[in-house]
Formats: C-alpha cells, sequence, structure tokens
C-alpha cells in the first residue's frame, strides 16, 4: 500500500468519524417540547371534557373547601399510597354526583415557570387518572396547573415546599 492510499484511507475514517459525531451531537441538542403535559384531547384513553365557559377553579361558583389537597413528593407526579384515600373519598363522591371536578396541580418555587406548569399538569393528571380508575366520569374532570404561582405556604424551606407540592380540587357548583 503506497503512502498516498495510507493518507486517503485515514481521511476517509476520519471524514466518517467526524459525520457520525456531527449527527450524535445534533441528536442530543434536538429542542425539547415546551410542554410538559398531554398535548392531545385524550388522557388515560378518556377524552377531555369541553371548557365550560365562565367556569375555572378560581371562579366564585367552584367549591375548593370540600376536599383536602393530594400531596406529591419533590419532583414527582406519582401519587403515592398514603394519599390514596382522600382520592377513594372523592372518587365515592363523584360516582355518586353529577357535579364536575377541576383539579388544580401546584409545584414548590424550585424550577423554572415552564417546568413547573409542566409538572403541575402532570400531577393534575396522575389524580385524574387515580379517579377514573376508581369509576369516575372522567367527562366531568377537568385539569390546570397553576406551578408555583400560588403557593399554600410563601415560604421558602422544605416543610413549606412540602406544603405547596400538590393537587387542589374545586367542585363546580
Amino acid at each position: 500500500m503506497s503512502k498516498i492510499d495510507s493518507l486517503a484511507r485515514v481521511a476517509r475514517v476520519a471524514l466518517t468519524v467526524s459525520a457520525v459525531l456531527s449527527l450524535g451531537a445534533c441528536a442530543a441538542f434536538k429542542k425539547k417540547p415546551d410542554y410538559a403535559g398531554s398535548d392531545s384531547d385524550f388522557i388515560s384513553g378518556s377524552a377531555l371534557p369541553d371548557r365550560d365557559e365562565g367556569v375555572s377553579f378560581l371562579s366564585s361558583n367552584v367549591d375548593k373547601s370540600q376536599f383536602a389537597p393530594v400531596y406529591f413528593a419533590f419532583d414527582s407526579y406519582v401519587v403515592e399510597p398514603s394519599e390514596e384515600g382522600k382520592l377513594n373519598s372523592l372518587a365515592n363522591h363523584l360516582r355518586s354526583s353529577s357535579q364536575e371536578l377541576i383539579i388544580a396541580g401546584f409545584t414548590d418555587e424550585r424550577g423554572t415557570a415552564e417546568y413547573n406548569r409542566g409538572l403541575g399538569e402532570k400531577r393534575a393528571q396522575a389524580v385524574r387518572s387515580y379517579l377514573l380508575s376508581r369509576g369516575a366520569d372522567g367527562g366531568r374532570i377537568q385539569t390546570t396547573s397553576f406551578g408555583a404561582e400560588m403557593p399554600a405556604d410563601p415560604g421558602h424551606g422544605e416543610a413549606a415546599w412540602a406544603k405547596n407540592r400538590r393537587a387542589e380540587f374545586g367542585l363546580v357548583r
């Protein structure tokens, strides 16, 4: 093999390696979705209800005092077994009532606004899925996320953050 052939072979290998590394780098910088929640009208096989005009979690015709919040671990949207009793009680109420429910997801102050909105939505959706698994009518359950915007406790330590990582419930009157 001549010296020119060897150099050409090394050049081809270097170009191949360079191309592979470039493609890998492009894939690593692929833009992630801006929204961490659902991007469709179906959650766990159940269609989301149409939003009622004039009804929101903050409306005066929404009772937020009937059911206790469900709390979550840091950076999690998994419903903990210790919180299932609260949700079972809510599911029983929903099965025997025709009321609509709004589930609002919240986070603590850590994380970006975008991340917290997505995590709050995942928490609300996890609670919704749990209620559906217990026989609640998904057509009467809406979700929303406030992220870190409405803390239950304005403090800046673990005790406050634990109170802020939650889902709250509003029954439409």
